[in-house]
């Protein structure tokens, strides 16, 4: 082989492998803007729609997590078959790949398929949105984002929890509705049961009119158990979702208050004491 062909070889080469990088790099780099783009066109359209539906912002935001993710694989897909096509490679090897996957997925991955599947349920029936308070597989938290494969919860001690969502079975969701606050008072068995629900009575009542998270109640429900040492006295109340348990602090307190003007005394524990005499 002369050298002048094998000089006119390695100019080509470069030639078209020069080409080949360039092309690639501005597939890459056209992925990318398209990409943001994208992301911000689905921005745009949810706001707006959301500006229309505010009673739906929380639903209308975890779907706009979804249609972005969901996007963002299909840009990809489009990415890596335009660089098979820059390479020469047949898109039937793509394919074979794919089916390679598929066949992976069905043998080996079925748990990838029920989170995806999962996914689209746990929108489809409203289960829970982005920013609900839930319980789900054990833990306590914040919803922060529903993907195709992985629920992220944000736990009250700050751990943000990634949770397959094949494993969502049951969904106690604690945003939705009014909410119940609960207060049990105990009062000493040498007390008037009578005039102690009074007083309490009295406390709903101003209660009711000063808080503005009370939605309905309180009402005295009445004596809820006889315990050894107290008498149970039970109140319940309505509340805006999300701030029972700042009621059921406030009420224990405006009911302690009251109880201390009105000379009722708190319960405490009685113990009985047997001594034994020794015989002289």
């Amino acid at each position: 082989m002369s050298l002048d062909t094998v000089h006119n070889l390695w100019e080509y080469l470069l030639t078209n492998l020069g080409f080949k990088i360039i092309k690639i790099l501005l597939i890459i780099i056209f992925f990318f803007i398209i990409r943001s783009i994208s992301k911000k066109a689905v921005e745009v359209s949810f706001k707006k729609y959301q500006e229309k539906k505010e009673n739906e912002a929380a639903r209308i935001h975890t779907i706009k997590k979804m249609v972005t993710s969901i996007v963002s694989y299909v840009l990809g897909f489009i990415m890596i078959v335009m660089l098979f096509t820059i390479l020469g490679l047949p898109i039937s090897s793509l394919l074979a790949g794919a089916g390679i996957v598929g066949l992976a997925i069905g043998f080996g991955a079925q748990g990838l398929v029920s989170d995806i599947v999962t996914g689209f349920f746990i929108l489809l029936e409203k289960q829970m949105d982005v920013g609900e308070v839930v319980d789900i597989s054990g833990y306590s938290g914040v919803v922060e984002d529903i993907g195709l494969r992985t629920t992220q919860l944000r736990g009250f001690d700050g751990s943000l929890h990634f949770i397959p969502n094949r494993n969502i079975v049951d969904v106690n969701n604690h945003s939705r509705g009014n909410m119940q606050a609960l207060v049990d008072i105990s009062i000493s068995y040498n007390e008037n049961i009578d005039k102690a629900i009074s007083v309490i009575r009295d406390v709903c009542q101003q209660f009711s009119i000063e808080n503005s998270h009370i939605v309905e109640g309180p009402d005295v429900i009445g004596v809820q158990a006889f315990n050894s040492s107290d008498i149970v006295l039970r109140v319940i109340a309505q509340t805006k979702n999300g701030e029972q348990l700042g009621v059921e602090r406030e009420l224990k307190k405006a009911i302690k208050e009251a109880f201390d003007e009105n000379n009722i005394e708190s319960p405490f524990a009685h113990f009985v004491l047997f001594q034994k005499q020794e015989e002289a």
